[in-house]
């Protein structure tokens, strides 16, 4: 597996470079937002772990670069630990965020878990199949292809999306509370994950609604948590 280091202090990069290393991991290193971009570009990356505060490209203005070609797993790293930093980050295709300074364990595990999302993208326990497609109404996944079409066109989700849109398609019309949702999708227990939670559900109605204030496919139910309709 191949995860790309993106910071502008050098001696964080290589202390994240051993911490990863020692998990069988290759790391990749760039020290701002343009190499982070120039290596996407020659490599075959499967997780980014990505600085906010960087010289030439910033860490959000070269995730939202990456997220217009490629839909792997971005955590942020940054010294920002408000709950509107996060959200922002959240809201502009992070998959996760962690804040400096960091646990090396809880650092490893996020990796770790984004990876495997990233790599079952999809699967499920005991089910599967060249040809199982969940579909609702115009709402359609392609379980094989890992990809989710709304009438007919694609639409690009990242992997934490596809896997909530999944979660919802596979149980349509069972009710999901926030915490079953994060700690099914996260395979984490949840923690005041209201705001995370959130924040994907908004990225993903704005992919798939029409009018994502009045949905047609993923639905809220007012103090329980949310479904995608059965039909």
């Amino acid at each position: 597996m191949n995860v790309l280091v993106v910071d502008d202090d050098r001696e964080i990069v290589e202390s994240i470079a051993i911490y990863l290393s020692k998990e069988n991991l290759n790391i990749l290193k760039a020290y701002d937002g343009l190499q982070a971009l120039e290596r996407v570009a020659e490599n075959n990356i499967h997780l980014i772990l990505m600085d906010v505060m960087m010289p030439r490209l910033d860490g959000i203005k070269a995730m939202l670069r990456i997220r217009e070609q490629n839909n792997i797993p971005i955590i942020l790293v940054s010294a920002k630990s408000e709950d509107t930093d996060k959200i922002f980050g959240l809201e502009f295709g992070a998959d996760d965020y962690i804040t400096k300074p960091f646990n090396p364990l809880e650092l490893i595990a996020r990796v770790k878990s984004q990876l495997r999302r990233y790599v079952k993208l999809g699967a499920a326990e005991g089910i599967g199949g060249a040809s199982e497609r969940l579909c609702s109404g115009g709402l359609c996944l392609d379980v094989h292809q890992k990809k989710l079409t709304v009438d007919g066109e694609e639409v690009k989700l990242t992997p934490i999306e596809y896997k909530i849109v999944e979660l919802l398609l596979r149980n349509q019309g069972r009710v999901f509370s926030i915490n079953e949702i994060y700690e099914r999708v996260w395979n984490e227990p949840s923690f005041s994950p209201e705001n995370t939670v959130a924040v994907h559900i908004r990225r993903i109605r704005e992919k798939i609604e029409i009018n994502p204030r009045e949905p047609k496919y993923l639905k809220v139910v007012w103090g329980i948590g949310y479904k995608i309709e059965k039909t």
